[in-house]
């Protein structure tokens, strides 16, 4: 069993690495986290049904602080999705969450977005300008159908099957127009052979295009842009929620923590007392 869990914990890396655009201090420490995890937890079997208990571990991690907790048990709960996902049903026992502080999102500038897409393909460079111009999910992005496009806005069924409307920039529509004079799509603005194409699909086209310019990019990244660019150019923070898709106003707020902390990084950088010249 170890050794078939040990093979697909490979499997599950390259994936991270291909797919999901993982950076190599987070595959380690996804790795590493794995390896422990399976030294500790109890694996039993039951009608062709693993079941992953939890508990040993939880008592090995559980004089650690609840941050560190919460990434060892985020990095198993990853690979049991992946295993799930993989034909191969998997259980967790012992799974309760551990609260941790929210850490602040990691926005990719706009300079780096430009100098990306330069030399994407037409698909792919609208696929990133959909996620940073309109700020969507990628579950949303690969969900739009045809029949979602206006002329100068775009409803998104989003968490909840909650619809909102979001507005089209003028470049985005062009861009836009011009893919479907290319392409004719059917019923997703993004398919292949008449079926919408899947998130991990989507995922590995952003990669793509951003492993042209040396970057790791991930499309929530580019979501997360969205946010900061508007709340930095002055938007109501009720308004980029409601653009957003957020359940709760709290959700947004993670982001003017974030322009706050690039404010504060950009003084130290200009001021000259900040530098450490007398």
């Amino acid at each position: 069993m170890q050794k078939s869990l040990s093979k697909q914990r490979v499997s599950f890396l390259n994936y991270l690495e291909k797919v999901r655009g993982y950076s190599d201090l987070t595959l380690k420490s996804y790795d590493e986290s794995i390896k422990e995890a399976l030294g500790f937890i109890e694996i039993l079997e039951e009608d062709g049904t693993l079941i992953f208990n939890l508990m040993p571990y939880r008592i090995h991690l559980s004089e650690l602080n609840a941050k560190t907790i919460s990434k060892k048990l985020s990095a198993i709960r990853s690979f049991t999705s992946y295993l799930n996902e993989n034909s191969c049903k998997v259980i967790l026992k012992a799974d309760e969450s551990v609260k941790t502080a929210k850490t602040l999102p990691k926005p990719i500038s706009h300079e780096h977005i430009l100098e990306a897409i330069k030399k994407a393909e037409l698909s792919d460079k609208l696929i990133v300008i959909m996620l940073y111009t309109l700020g969507l999910r990628i579950s949303e992005l690969a969900s739009i159908k045809l029949e979602d496009i206006g002329e100068d806005w775009i409803r998104v069924l989003g968490k909840g099957s909650k619809m909102r409307d979001i507005p089209l920039l003028d470049s985005t529509k062009e861009l836009l127009a011009q893919y479907l004079d290319t392409f004719r799509v059917k019923k997703f603005l993004f398919e292949k052979n008449g079926e919408k194409l899947s998130e991990n699909s989507l995922r590995y086209l952003v990669n793509k295009v951003f492993k042209e310019v040396n970057l790791k990019v991930t499309p929530h990244q580019l979501r997360h842009s969205y946010a900061t660019s508007l709340l930095n150019g002055g938007a109501p923070i009720v308004d980029v929620s409601e653009l957003l898709g957020h359940t709760s106003m709290a959700t947004t707020q993670i982001y003017t923590k974030l322009g706050s902390a690039l404010k504060q990084q950009n003084y130290n950088k200009a001021h000259p007392l900040c530098s450490g010249d007398e």
